[in-house]
Parts: C-alpha cells; structure tokens; sequence
C-alpha cells in the first residue's frame, strides 16, 4: 500500500493533533511569560517602583557596602530578599502579594506611613530570614569560603563562635543593608 493509498484521518483525530500543539504551544507561552515576569518583579527597579522603597530603604541600601564596595560586587534586592530555589521563590512571591495589597491601600504610600510600620515590616523579614537560616546571605557569604585568618580582628574571634553555635546571619549583622528602625522598647 503506498501513501497515497493510505485513507485520510478522521477530523477528530486531526483535530486532536492540532489541539495538542496548539495546547504545547500556548503553555509554553504562558511558562515563558510566567518566568519573564518572575524575574522581572526580581529587578531592583520593579522593587523601587512598587513599594515605598524608593524614598526609604532604598536610599540607605545605595549608602551600604551591598551596593559600593572595594570588590565591586553589588547585592540588588532579591540577592538579599528572594530565594534562588524555585520553590521557596514562589513562596516569597505569593508571601510578597501582601507588599503589593499594602501599596496598593496605601497604608505605606509615603515616607511617614512607612515610618510607622517599619519596625514591623523589618521584625516580619527578619523572622523570614532567621527561619531560613539567612539563605539568601549563605548563597554569597559562606562560612566555608571565608578566610577567617584574613578578616579583621573583630570577625576573626566572632566568626569561629558562630560557626561553632550554629548562629544564622542576623544575629549579628541586622542593620548592614538598611538602617534599623527604632524599637518600641
């Protein structure tokens, strides 16, 4: 039997095809988009834009060694802020809708209103970042990586008791990216 021998498809069953491509096709659109648009509210100019940054944090993070250093390596906001495994990722995403409610109510839409939820906007990532034992600060500042011998001698006796109880990041460096809002104490 030759090929043009062979019987046409029934419409159904072309029908079938071409809705499994169509659906290949408009799922890889939608992943596409999915992705571009997680990385693109991980720029530090969509966290400017967004939030109440602009004025704010932002300001003392551009004043922090985060931002200028001697090495010239600059942590933006979802190297400290947002996790680089997938699935915590979207966790901090779906965690961060509530920035995005509280900016959109305008409950933190001007310098003053910020000022009033600081502390507690900063105690809430704080807790985040203690919970994950400072995950983001791990994936560039690793205990094994550093030369303890070549810190200064303030690191050079903390770091090894750090190490040794298990501490995680803030317990000792709060405050290195973003001035620390005053406690109600």
């Amino acid at each position: 039997m030759s090929k043009l021998d062979t019987p046409p498809r029934p419409w159904w069953r072309r029908l079938l095809s071409f809705g499994g491509i169509a659906s290949l096709a408009v799922g890889a659109l939608l992943w596409i988009g999915f992705t571009g648009a997680l990385e693109y509210t991980n720029t530090t100019e969509f966290c400017i834009s967004c939030h109440e940054m602009e004025r704010t944090v932002y300001q003392e993070y551009k004043q922090s060694v985060h931002y200028t250093n001697p090495s010239g390596v600059r942590a933006e906001c979802a190297d400290c802020h947002v996790p680089k495994e997938f699935a915590p990722k979207i966790v901090r995403k779906v965690l961060a809708v509530n920035d995005v409610y509280h900016t959109i109510l305008g409950s933190i839409d001007t310098p003053e209103k910020f000022a009033e939820k600081r502390l507690d906007l900063a105690e809430r990532v704080w807790a985040y970042m203690k919970a994950s034992d400072s995950r983001e600060c791990r994936s560039c500042h690793s205990f094994d990586a550093m030369n303890i011998s070549k810190q200064a001698p303030r690191p050079q006796e903390k770091h090894p008791t750090a190490i040794k109880d298990g501490k995680t990041c803030l317990d000792c460096h709060m405050g290195v990216a973003h001035k620390l809002p005053p406690s109600d104490d």
